[in-house]
């Protein structure tokens, strides 16, 4: 962004604030508007029941496609603050928005891509349609899955680094695929900012933040 975070997205709130009561005059000019608008939430609810099939073969943790998707979207929000030249609320939002579809067609993971395909566009289309905000969300998305521009290189970036640090967290407890998994996903990084958080994962221990708060505080007791 060419200033500063806050300016910058409180100027990007504020324009999408001021499109805000036409949208409202379309939803109830439509009748159905609004509940097109709750469909849409209780479809994205839906992603905290679609697990991470990966997990399967991983032979240890779980997650749920919303897990996966908060922690993306924090990454993504770190990066804007290390890339201050990005439009942030492009990365964030694409972050939230990116695997959106696996409410209606699941997660494949990189094994079961091989046999089975889904259609995707298919399922961006249909949940998309009747949104008065549905071609942003579809928009993102086409981004995010061409990989070109700067946010959809960080925003794939920080896909990959979520499950980066869930793989060095259940490494660090004890489990050893994980250790095997971690240089292939390495690997698949793009950006210098996802290279850089990567190592700074892999060289710190899952609790260090912890026991820096815990074992401090304790000793300053003494």
């Amino acid at each position: 962004m060419s200033t500063d975070l806050g300016l910058s997205s409180g100027y990007i709130f504020g324009l999408r604030l001021a499109q805000s009561e036409h949208m409202k005059d379309e939803i109830v000019n439509q009748g159905e508007g609004m509940k097109h608008i709750v469909n849409f939430l209780f479809e994205a609810s839906m992603l905290k029941e679609i697990p991470r099939s990966g997990y399967h073969f991983l032979g240890t943790g779980n997650e749920s496609v919303a897990e996966h998707t908060y922690c993306t979207t924090v990454i993504a929000f770190v990066m804007s603050e290390l890339e201050p030249e990005v439009d942030a609320f492009k990365l964030v939002t694409m972050c939230m928005a990116h695997d959106f579809a696996e409410a209606r067609i699941g997660d494949l993971n990189t094994v079961q891509k091989r046999y089975v395909s889904a259609d995707e566009n298919k399922a961006i289309e249909d949940a998309t349609r009747n949104l008065p905000f549905g071609h942003l969300m579809a928009g993102l998305i086409e981004e995010f899955n061409a990989g070109e521009s700067r946010e959809a290189k960080l925003a794939r970036d920080a896909d990959h680094l979520a499950l980066i640090l869930d793989l060095k967290r259940l490494s660090d407890i004890g489990y050893k695929p994980p250790g095997s998994w971690l240089p292939h996903v390495l690997e698949r990084l793009g950006t210098r900012t996802g290279k850089d958080l990567a190592r700074a994962i892999v060289s710190s221990s899952r609790d260090d933040w912890w026991l820096e708060n815990f074992v401090d505080s304790t000793d300053k007791k003494k």
